[in-house]
């Protein structure tokens, strides 16, 4: 293993910092490392080794939307309904706590 010897000096938002930083801990990994493993994977994927990109689609904000757009989106949840492209609520709930729980 090469000796560490270089320098990073990066700002970062404090909530961000204290929130990653308690999941390293957590994990049982400092942050150095974790950093450092970022960097790998960054020279191994030859980028960043996650998608950076906008979402595909956003949350409609029901509230801005007129009574014909929030008819056109009621039919469209209607027609996913109709088509079998559901879940029940249940299987929504596990995912979001999968995803966004520590």
């Amino acid at each position: 293993m090469a000796a560490k010897s270089a320098n990073l000096y990066v700002r970062i938002e404090p909530e961000v910092k204290e929130q990653a930083e308690s999941i390293l801990s957590a994990l049982g990994i400092p942050a150095s490392n974790a950093i450092n493993m970022f960097y790998k994977q960054i020279i191994f994927q030859k980028g960043l080794p996650f998608d950076v990109k906008l979402p595909s689609t956003r949350p409609v904000d029901l509230s801005a939307l007129s009574e014909a757009e929030l008819n056109t989106e009621l039919e469209k949840g209607y027609a996913d309904l109709q088509a079998g492209r559901d879940k029940e609520a249940s299987v929504v709930f596990a995912d979001i706590r999968k995803d966004y729980q520590p």
